[in-house]
Order: structure tokens, then C-alpha cells, then sequence
């Protein structure tokens, strides 16, 4: 499978960490009121992250594996809760959970969830999985959840970090209020400004220590921007950058199209990217 020949090549080479994307429901973007803007439509094949997960958890033992983001508001809070714990027992602890609002209104509405709610929900999500994975029968009254006094086990050894993502403030302040680590789309002079904000508001917050910081740095681009992107985010303090060859998503944010056409190519970019820049 090439899903395993890729995340054991990036394994063998030293990468810290696998990033997927997370869309439940391809959708055409033409002819829709409001407009549907996005990279993606129906052509674009996506794996379920969790199950990805699950699988992988599998065939790797020291390669970390994050969601880069799971639309979580789309999906029911508790069943997420229940889901990224399985994902980091089977792992030993080698899971990160992304997570985002997303922008496809269409999958929220064939979910059957509020895409206007989305913020307010993620926001609550997030005290009820902490709360969740600590394994106690908990009580929980909120405006999108109540548990009368249920638990998830078996709980995760320890507490699974909660990244956010994104390009807005609204989620670097949600990173900043209730966050373990942010992860960029990009590693541009504009991602860096906005880095540079999310790092001043946690120093004003008292939370810059153990603060985790990603950014994806564009495969097409090639040699030159990839050092230069690599030495503005170690000078921002980054703790990771992440290599991405994906072409709907690297145009959309302005990248050069990598163009690959097999998944064999994005099985040697690994090795060509890792070659370049170090572990």
C-alpha cells in the first residue's frame, strides 16, 4: 500500500510527524448561494483522519501523527473525544489533535450541524475532551452539550495536545485562550506577521512556554525558499515545519504546483526534501 510505503519512508528518513486534512464530503463549488470558496471540490479524495490514523498507528513506532486540522464542529463532540483517545492509546501517545472551523458549509449542513455556530462549538469542545479524557465520570451542562454523568475509557495515558490552525484571528486567539500549539497553512512573510501577533499575545498571557509552533512550507518552491522559510521560523521560534506537495492546496495559498501526477513522487519527495534541509 502506498499509504504505508509513505508513512514508513518519512519514518526511516527522520521526519518528527505526519499532517492530514480532514474533509468529510467532497462538493462542486459552481453555482452555490453564498458562494462556496475553497481549494477543494468533488475531484479531491481525502482519507478519514482517524481511521488514517488507526491504520498508521500500526505500521510506525516513534512518528508522530497530527490532525492539520479536523473540522471538529462538524462532528459530534463526543464521539471525537472517544475517537482521538483510541488514536492516542494505539499509538503510545504519538497523536496530536489539529483542530479548526473550517470554511465548507456544506459538509456541516449534510452533517446535520450549524456552520454559523462553529466557533462557539469549538470553543466548548474543547473544556468537554479535556474533561473526557481524563477517564473520570464527569457531569457537563453547556450550550451544545450535556452529559449526565458519563465517562470515556480507556483514557489516554496523558492529556492529547489541542493545536488550532488557521489564517484569521479569531483563531489565534482561540489558540492563545484555550491551545497547546498553532499550526500555520503557510510559512510566508504573511503566516510569519501573523506568527509574530500569536507570539506577542502569549507572552502577554503568560503562555508562550511549552506554546508549540508549525508552518507548512510549500515543496514546488524549492531549495532557496525553503532555507530562507526555515531560518525566519527558527528565528520565530517555531518547534517543527512541515513539507507539503499537494497541488489544489499548494496553489490556493499561493505556492508553486509541485505537479505530481503519482503517489510514488510524493514518496520521493521525502527523501529529496530531507536531503536538502536535514532532519
Amino acid at each position: 500500500m502506498v499509504i504505508r510505503d509513505f508513512a514508513q519512508t518519512a519514518e526511516g528518513l527522520g521526519y518528527t510527524h505526519i499532517v492530514t486534512y480532514d474533509h468529510v464530503l467532497g462538493a462542486p463549488t459552481q453555482g452555490r448561494e453564498p458562494p462556496l470558496v475553497g481549494p477543494y471540490d468533488e475531484t479531491h479524495p481525502f482519507h478519514e483522519p482517524m481511521v488514517l490514523f488507526g491504520y498508521l498507528a500500526a505500521l510506525t513506532s516513534t512518528i508522530e501523527l497530527m490532525t492539520g486540522v479536523l473540522i471538529s464542529p462538524q462532528r459530534q463532540s463526543v464521539l471525537v473525544a472517544k475517537q482521538a483517545a483510541e488514536v492516542a492509546i494505539l499509538s503510545g501517545d504519538r497523536f496530536r489533535l489539529g483542530v479548526g472551523t473550517g470554511w465548507n458549509f456544506v459538509e456541516y449542513e449534510a452533517l446535520g450541524m450549524s456552520f454559523e455556530a462553529r466557533g462557539h462549538m469549538l470553543d466548548e469542545q474543547i473544556a468537554l475532551w479535556r474533561q473526557l479524557w481524563s477517564g473520570d465520570v464527569i457531569n457537563f451542562e453547556g450550550s451544545f452539550h450535556q452529559i449526565d454523568r458519563g465517562n470515556c475509557v480507556p483514557a489516554p495515558a496523558k492529556p492529547i495536545p489541542v493545536w488550532f490552525g488557521g489564517r484569521s484571528a479569531a483563531a489565534r486567539r482561540r489558540a492563545v485562550a484555550l491551545g497547546d500549539g498553532f499550526v500555520f497553512p503557510t510559512a510566508s512573510r504573511a503566516a510569519q506577521e501573523s506568527c509574530a501577533m500569536l507570539l506577542e499575545d502569549l507572552e502577554a498571557n503568560g503562555r508562550r512556554s511549552g506554546f508549540g509552533i508549525d508552518a507548512l512550507i510549500g515543496f514546488g518552491d524549492g531549495p532557496e525558499t525553503w532555507h530562507a522559510a526555515i531560518a525566519a521560523w527558527d528565528e520565530l521560534g517555531a518547534d517543527t515545519l512541515s513539507v507539503r506537495a499537494m497541488s489544489a492546496s499548494s496553489k490556493s495559498v499561493g505556492e508553486v504546483d509541485p505537479g505530481f501526477t503519482s503517489p510514488q513522487q510524493h514518496i520521493d519527495a521525502l527523501e529529496v526534501f530531507m536531503a536538502e534541509v536535514g532532519p
